[in-house]
């Protein structure tokens, strides 16, 4: 066994390893992914810089395509176009392929073009980290074996993977195939079982495809982002500014009407009105129809629970049906369903003036409101307190 420079014993090469992988998926979130992708901060030129230099050891990835690549992806998420959906391509290939994904997506120069728009072009990008994007794994591979000597082929072995494996196959795999969803966005994002301490915060992958441009990924108190607490002890040094967060409703009890800063507010604030829609109106309906059910009934609606609160364009053909039947055996619930599809219709009548949505959305609570169901009553009453938020 050849013995490098640093003797550690086994614990410690797992440390080691821990600590650079670690390194290398936070100068992904942080710099390529919430800086460069979607510009939601901006970094001081050392940090981008430091950030630009580990990549270039640790991955080989360059920033204009990393950034062009994902840039697509969110605008054609989910579609033949989408580089690496696993609702269009299968899910295996794209977690045990989506390093080849990529590298084929990066050969398309529409992309590039198209995409890779802002992105670094200085001297040392177009001369070491785009034409020489080999040499830095190479670096990395000779200082991991004179530190670490035998173990440090290991170590930079496991290096090598830890993009491909967790990036390009489990965010960009399972984060859009299995979890849980805070927000019904259009598109199939999940957020993952809580591991920041491996993702950096980017197993928040449905909280990030509804707020794209926030700096920040947490929205539930309990959500961990590691990403966002290295940005706020980078702030506090002056290395980083974040310039959005996802926006937080402001919501007046004692409001009783519905005007046009109220419409504002929810237009701004619409995923989070949705969600709470399904946790205030739909599920309490839903368990009170479970209540009453038979046996039958009840199996029936256990199938049916969660395409209640499921974004529409999600709900396959077999599913919408097996939907339909089931609604028209409960009354509330479909009622309460049908206003879900009306209120959030009003948002996406992409060519209706401010006036004729305020029209629409007051017709909506004064047709909640004569339903005759509690429930939606007590939602209304929510709605009317919604206002913009006060700079």
């Amino acid at each position: 066994m050849m013995f490098g420079l640093i003797q550690l014993p086994w614990w410690g090469y797992l440390v080691v390893l821990f600590v650079l992988a670690q390194l290398t998926i936070i100068s992904v979130t942080i710099y390529l992914h919430r800086c460069q992708a979607h510009r939601a901060l901006d970094l001081h030129p050392i940090a981008s810089h430091f950030f630009r230099f580990w990549l270039w050891l640790t991955t080989g990835m360059e920033t204009k395509k990393w950034t062009a690549i994902h840039r697509k992806h969110h605008a054609k998420v989910e579609t033949e176009e989408d580089p690496h959906s696993p609702q269009v391509k299968g899910i295996w290939k794209v977690v045990l392929e989506g390093a080849e994904l990529y590298r084929k997506e990066a050969r398309n120069k529409e992309t590039m073009e198209r995409y890779g728009q802002g992105t670094p072009e200085d001297w040392i990008e177009r001369h070491v980290y785009e034409k020489h994007s080999a040499m830095g794994i190479t670096l990395m591979l000779i200082i991991d074996i004179v530190l670490f000597g035998t173990m440090g082929l290991t170590i930079w072995a496991l290096q090598m993977v830890t993009i491909p494996f967790f990036a390009a196959g489990v965010v960009n795999g399972l984060g859009h195939y299995v979890g849980y969803r805070n927000f019904e966005c259009p598109d199939a994002s999940r957020n993952l079982i809580p591991i920041a301490l491996f993702l950096g915060g980017e197993e928040l992958h449905n909280n990030h495809h509804t707020y794209g441009t926030s700096a920040k990924f947490s929205v539930k108190w309990w959500e961990v982002d590691l990403g966002w607490f290295l940005i706020r002890m980078m702030q506090m040094v002056g290395l980083a500014k974040p310039k959005r967060t996802p926006p937080k409703p402001s919501v007046h009890e004692g409001k009783t009407s519905i005007d046009i800063d109220t419409l504002k507010a929810i237009l701004t604030h619409r995923f989070v009105v949705m969600a709470r829609y399904s946790g205030d109106v739909i599920l309490p309906v839903f368990r009170e129809e479970r209540l009453r059910a038979s046996e039958a009934g009840k199996a029936v609606l256990r199938r049916i629970r969660k395409l209640l609160v499921r974004e529409q364009s999600l709900v396959d053909v077999n599913a919408q049906k097996r939907l339909a039947n089931a609604l028209a055996e409960y009354r509330s619930l479909n009622v309460v369903y049908q206003f879900r599809l009306k209120l959030q219709n009003i948002w996406v009548k992409s060519t209706a003036s401010q006036s004729e949505l305020l029209e629409a959305l007051q017709e909506w609570c004064h047709q909640a409101e004569a339903s005759g169901i509690h429930a939606l009553r007590e939602f209304v009453n929510h709605l009317k307190g919604y206002v913009s938020a006060r700079v």
